[in-house]
């Protein structure tokens, strides 16, 4: 884990300041170029942009302004935005959705994408963040090798305090050790807010706390009109042309997930106890309106069991884990069971969409997974049941 911020010396020479940390103005790293976009923008006239994150990137918010923004700044060119945002989700299910949600009508120009709160709140290891968050860079570069990408760090009273005490968020280092790594710019938005909160400007209350108000998503939106101003400082070059970024060779972990896709769950072979659903939704409890009225493959009573047959490094399943899921036992390969309880924090009153990954450190090549429901469950839990939205395979 990174000790200190390179952001923080990218970010003050961006803004010819001798460090950051009295300038909130400055928050952000130029890495590399942002000038494929801004030919597709300024030159050519028509432009797709995605926004990728959770429930701060869903919200009519920073993603609604910035696109106004957008539109303002270049009345004439033709955006067609692209909106990921999805509440709950994190940098583990990221990449195994990027092409269905973020590329499903073709080449982005410009992505920009946050995580780091959410994978702070779902506990994801710096581990996981780093394999995530790599995924996305390179699935997004294998993709459209063109595509432009910013990735945002927003603010959570926990990341606050790190910045209070000089330090790092967890969360953020091991964004930014991929950030640095790919050369991607990055929007230090949790230490701009901290910044301006204790420069008096305002407190955590007005800018909405980590759902921002209306101000604190202005707020953010501000910030990267200042970046975008930034790094599109000096008139492009009468020869500019659309240039693919380099990927390195050498992944930071070759275990990352830039190879996520889905696999439908009617891939699966069914041996007992489980059915599909063809319009799944909860009898009773909330859910997220991606994650209704969609096919399910669903079981509610122990020894249910089923396989699948999948070719990659990495394994699991994107699952609604609501008031009365079990606990899952998995087998790779015919090994030992193993088990995994559904069941979060959050699963008393929601149906929560879930990316759960039971080994991601295969050998490469062709596998098999066993999977069947235990007779043992969470206490909290009222029941037995799993409800398999995907298959996650790497």
């Amino acid at each position: 884990m990174m000790a200190t911020l390179a952001i923080v010396a990218a970010a003050a020479a961006a803004a010819g300041q001798q460090g950051m940390g009295s300038n909130p103005d400055h928050c952000f790293a130029l890495r590399g170029s942002l000038a494929n976009s801004r030919i597709k923008i300024e030159r050519e006239k028509k432009a797709r942009v995605a926004f990728l994150g959770g429930s701060i990137t869903e919200a009519n918010g920073w993603r609604v302004f910035t696109q106004e923004l957008l539109k303002k700044r270049y009345p004439d060119t033709d955006f067609d935005f692209v909106d990921a945002g999805i509440s709950s989700t994190d940098t583990t299910l990221a990449p195994f959705r990027l092409k269905s949600t973020v590329f499903p009508k073709g080449p982005v120009d410009l992505l920009f994408f946050e995580f780091a709160v959410n994978d702070l709140h779902n506990s994801r290891t710096a581990t996981e963040s780093i394999r995530g968050v790599e995924g996305i860079i390179r699935q997004a570069r294998t993709l459209n090798p063109a595509i432009d990408l910013v990735i945002l760090y927003c603010a959570d009273e926990d990341k606050m305090e790190y910045v209070r005490k000089g330090q790092v968020a967890p969360q953020i280092a091991a964004h930014e050790k991929v950030a640095q790594h790919y050369g991607v710019s990055a929007i230090d938005l949790a230490r701009e807010v901290t910044l301006r909160i204790d420069n008096g400007e305002f407190d955590w209350k007005k800018f909405g706390g980590l759902h921002p108000s209306p101000f604190g998503h202005q707020l953010y939106a501000a910030s990267i009109g200042r970046f975008l101003d930034a790094a599109w400082k000096e008139p492009l070059p009468a020869d500019a042309a659309v240039k693919p970024h380099p990927l390195p060779d050498k992944p930071l972990d070759p275990q990352h997930y830039g190879r996520g896709r889905f696999v439908d769950i009617k891939e699966a072979t069914v041996r007992s106890g489980w059915q599909l659903v063809p319009n799944w939704k909860p009898s009773k409890g909330a859910t997220r309106k991606q994650f209704v009225n969609c096919p399910v493959l669903e079981a509610n009573e122990p020894g249910a069991t089923l396989k699948l047959k999948f070719n990659g490094t990495a394994i699991g399943v994107l699952e609604a884990a609501g008031y009365d899921v079990g606990i899952l036992e998995f087998s790779i390969d015919g090994a030992p069971f193993r088990k995994l309880d559904q069941f979060t924090q959050w699963s008393e009153g929601l149906h929560i969409p879930w990316a759960y990954l039971f080994d991601a450190e295969l050998k490469p090549g062709d596998h098999e997974l066993t999977l069947r429901v235990s007779a043992d469950k969470n206490p909290k839990s009222q029941g037995h049941a799993a409800r398999l939205l995907q298959f996650l395979v790497n």
